[in-house]
């Protein structure tokens, strides 16, 4: 996740072997890719980079983000999934899965899981790679949230568990996550909004 960060801290990841890259806000993410697109320096590295969009979908930025995103991490509803087949026919995606059931949290209700994963599949011909979650803070609000996930996905059939950050990563790993986002843990705290 280089969420506030700059060009120069995807550089650093691709740099170390990292391909996987996650930006939360489509302006960012289309920024940095056109950046390193354009950068003649930039260009070998920028090559290997897959955009991950892990922000909410908003319909009016699926054009946008479409050339670039190579998993979108954050598919809740079956519109958001149309309007990707639209621009991106065969989009991979994750299906988020809202685990808290907290007030303005992005995801799915877990119950309903099933149901949207097979309208995305046969309905839209999205490519469903797996689940993905945020968690409530906490070690135990943690670990359920992670445990449940991790089940419904076996439950479907789906290989990938997008699971855990910074601050829960080991809660992740021990439910079975096959891919965290990391931000603060490899860049350190982000800038100031006003950095940017």
């Amino acid at each position: 996740m280089t969420k506030g960060f700059g060009v120069d801290a995807v550089l650093a990841a691709l740099g170390a072997g990292l391909h996987d890259v996650g930006e939360n806000y489509a302006a960012e993410l289309v920024a940095k890719a056109e950046a390193l697109e354009s950068d003649p320096a930039a260009a070998g590295a920028g090559a290997g980079a897959v955009w991950h969009f892990l922000g909410a979908v908003q319909r009016n930025k699926v054009a946008d983000l479409a050339p670039w995103v190579g998993l979108w991490q954050s598919v809740a509803r079956e519109a958001e999934g149309a309007r990707l087949a639209r621009f991106r026919p065969g989009a991979a995606v994750l299906v988020q899965v809202d685990a808290t059931g907290l007030p303005r949290r992005n995801g799915c209700p877990p119950s309903e899981v099933a149901g949207l994963v097979g309208r995305l599949r046969d309905d839209h011909g999205v490519e469903v790679r797996g689940l993905m979650t945020v968690a409530a803070p906490g070690r135990e609000a943690a670990d359920a949230a992670f445990g449940m996930v991790a089940r419904l996905a076996d439950d479907l059939g789906l290989h990938e568990r997008s699971m855990g950050m910074s601050d829960d990563l080991e809660s992740a790993v021990a439910a079975g996550t096959t891919m965290v986002r990391l931000g603060r843990a490899l860049f350190g705290d982000r800038p100031a909004a006003g950095g940017r």
